[in-house]
């Protein structure tokens, strides 16, 4: 479809008050602009789209805004927190184009789910996602609700674990409670706090009978949200609950041409020095996350910064991989 055509038919679906065809041609529009190389346009595009008073009437029949957020009845506080990340997208989020797969797969089923069911099937809602801490995880479920726009439920584990007999496994049926109804992207991160196996000897039988709810909760839920449990500690999850997910997803730590991208997306904000070769750090910060990564090039561009320079120099960056170094090595990564 051209650009004329694309224009024309999002005038049609406005006169008709088609909500969802108007957005979808909106979409289509946003990444023909991102194909032609015009960034800036796109993202004003988008955040025209999503930044304005009318953009609930399309995610009302969704979820209910106002909907009481569950809390544990001794300390009050939420069992989650409901978030909506607008502006996100795929250039944002550098990992294998393995990983990146696998996250549009989830996109392309929920979407499909009404051709599916003319084969008597369902979209995969269920996953698992493992990996190290900075990997990716979190950050890849915010693009998620992101682009398939929908709100992100985090489960506050601090506030759903409980001192009193029984009150944690009710805190986790509030939780199911909450999200059975509408459609949503749902995160229990760090699930292993929940999830460990129940053959160890170290842990409490309060904690044994709350694996079994949480297990009984995952196979007994039929809405149509998204699940998503996150580990940076896959040993230690109980065997069954491996069972539970319909795909899991393993983040791995960037490749060299991932380390490249993160390492100039993140210097981006700053001049740099004619004498700075990007490869060296790209070979010396192997085995780094991508949120170590970051973290540097932030940390040289501060130290850059405070020190009264506007352009990044070999020593700022130097100064940084050493004392990031450092720090993952008293890490024992």
């Amino acid at each position: 479809m051209t650009i004329n055509d694309l224009i024309k038919q999002l005038f049609i679906a406005f006169s008709k008050k088609d909500d969802d065809s108007f957005y979808e041609l909106a979409e289509e529009i946003i990444n023909l602009e991102k194909r032609k190389k015009h960034n800036i346009l796109a993202k004003e595009l988008k955040e025209a789209l999503y930044n304005s008073d009318n953009f609930n009437v399309r995610t009302k029949r969704n979820y209910r805004i106002n909907k009481p957020i569950p809390r544990d009845n001794d300390s009050g506080f939420p069992l989650v927190d409901v978030k909506k990340y607008n502006y996100l997208d795929w250039e944002q989020l550098i990992l294998p184009e393995n990983i990146k797969y696998e996250l549009e797969q989830i996109i392309n089923g929920y979407r499909s789910k009404e051709v599916l069911a003319t084969y008597n099937l369902a979209p995969k809602l269920k996953y698992l996602f493992c990996g190290l801490p900075g990997t990716g995880k979190t950050y890849s479920v915010k693009i998620l609700s992101s682009i398939m726009n929908l709100p992100l439920v985090y489960v506050n584990f601090d506030a759903i674990i409980s001192s009193y007999l029984g009150e944690t496994a009710s805190n986790l049926r509030k939780v199911f409670e909450f999200i059975k109804d509408d459609n949503w992207i749902v995160l229990f991160d760090e699930v292993d706090i929940i999830g460990k196996n129940r053959d160890d000897q170290h842990e409490s039988g309060e904690i044994k009978r709350v694996v079994n709810n949480f297990l009984q909760m995952i196979d007994n839920y039929n809405g149509e949200s998204i699940i998503i449990a996150a580990t940076n500690h896959p040993h230690i999850l109980d065997p069954a609950i491996w069972r539970r997910f319909d795909e899991v997803i393993i983040f791995e730590l960037p490749r060299k041409k991932e380390r490249e991208k993160i390492i100039k997306l993140y210097l981006q904000t700053i001049k740099k020095d004619k004498n700075i070769t990007l490869d060296y750090f790209v070979k010396e910060t192997e085995g780094f996350s991508p949120s170590d990564i970051k973290t540097m090039c932030q940390d040289a561009v501060i130290h850059s910064v405070v020190n009264g320079r506007d352009v990044l120099s070999l020593d700022d960056l130097d100064y940084s991989l050493k004392k990031f170094k450092l720090r993952l090595k008293q890490q024992g990564k």
